[in-house]
């Protein structure tokens, strides 16, 4: 199983609870060429082929171009993506879980290189503030289109 950097200088942990059903929130987590649609930190996305273990996706989000490779993909289970952005190579894992009527999404990502090493207390706090905002917004449509 595909982790983050438990030795990263920023690890930020988050999870909500979505009243929708998990078919419907994976749906929209995984159709990456949609997430400019519902998430308004995400310029553009693009998925390069079929989300598959070793596919990528390039993205932008706060100005950065990034280009993610999909590790690890259960279906409405998990999806662990990584890579570089600007010297910062991110890892990052979501889990979702239905239980009852609602689905539980956890996000964990980690950061390291040298810009995080440099800053870590000030990139800790934007991709906690990006990561709250990422699982606000998922709920958000979920919720709506339930």
């Amino acid at each position: 199983m595909v982790t983050i950097d438990e030795t990263a200088p920023v690890i930020v942990r988050l999870s909500t609870v979505v009243d929708a059903p998990l078919t419907t929130v994976w749906d929209l987590h995984t159709d990456i060429a949609a997430w400019p649609t519902w998430n308004p930190d995400i310029d553009r996305a693009a998925p390069n082929g079929p989300l598959t273990p070793g596919s990528s996706f390039t993205w932008r989000t706060h100005g950065l171009d990034i280009t993610s490779t999909v590790r690890e993909l259960v279906p409405g289970e998990r999806i662990v993506w990584g890579g570089p952005a600007d010297g910062i190579t991110g890892m990052h894992v979501w889990t979702f879980e239905q239980s009852g009527d609602h689905v539980t999404v956890r996000t964990e990502e980690s950061w390291s290189g040298t810009p995080v090493e440099a800053a870590a207390d000030r990139l800790g706090k934007a991709l906690h503030q990006s990561l709250e905002n990422w699982l606000a917004s998922l709920k958000a449509r979920a919720e709506r289109i339930a």
